[in-house]
């Protein structure tokens, strides 16, 4: 059967059948990318801008780059500290990439300070930053990632520099940090997957910048007549 686009009204006046079934997984796509696009036209490019320029003295100057994020979030910090250092020259790290201190420190002293902990641990300082993946930034009042919370406090205390890509409404990073963006919710029924997949796209973003990369992506520099 041809699957072809409709709008969620005409879907609605469908009887709930196999064809009916069909038209609703298609509309599922069709409003999913439409929401892409929307987040891609509402997020300001200065910001970005702005971003890029932190991130710029933040090497400058010899600092480290800690990421931190949970869930789905822990796993973009993963992939984004290789491309800050292998593409954009930045010392980065992730406590998310320690199974073992990370298991430890929530065994031993409770999953709200293991970051906190390590950035401790770390001996984290004024010249480096955090940067936090996050889909709501962290909101202590309603328990949610308060781990990342008590991480920001003690940055703050540190004199470190915060940075974030988080949706909603930012959380408490976007209420202490230095350069936040804020992925917009267009839908929020579609918060978390799209919250998550512009954090890729607003770091790779960042580490293709010219003023920030170091080199390119390994497929950037193989040429079409190879591929």
């Amino acid at each position: 059967m041809e699957r072809k686009y409709c709008d969620f009204i005409a879907v609605q006046a469908l009887p709930v059948t196999e064809k009916a079934e069909l038209y609703l997984v298609t509309i599922h796509s069709n409003i999913y990318l439409r929401r892409v696009a929307e987040i891609a036209e509402a997020l300001d490019p200065a910001e970005i801008e702005r971003f890029v320029q932190a991130l710029v003295a933040l090497r400058k100057r010899g600092g480290r780059l800690f990421l931190l994020g949970v869930g789905g979030s822990a796993a973009n910090c993963s992939h984004a500290v290789n491309d800050f250092r292998k593409l954009a020259g930045i010392e980065a790290y992730s406590p998310c990439d320690n199974v073992s201190e990370l298991t430890a420190r929530t065994n031993d002293e409770g999953w709200d300070t293991v970051f906190s902990e390590w950035l401790k641990g770390s001996r984290a300082n004024k010249k480096d930053a955090v940067l936090v993946l996050s889909v709501g930034g962290g909101n202590l009042s309603k328990n949610v990632s308060a781990n990342i919370v008590r991480a920001l406090d003690e940055a703050c205390e540190r004199g470190m520099e915060i940075y974030g890509i988080v949706g909603r409404d930012g959380g408490y990073t976007r209420q202490v940090g230095t350069e936040v963006i804020v992925v917009p919710t267009v839908d929020p029924a579609l918060l978390t997957p799209l919250a998550e997949a512009y954090q890729a796209v607003v770091w790779h973003c960042l580490v293709s910048h010219p003023d920030l990369a170091i080199q390119s992506a390994k497929w950037e520099s193989v040429s079409t007549e190879e591929t």
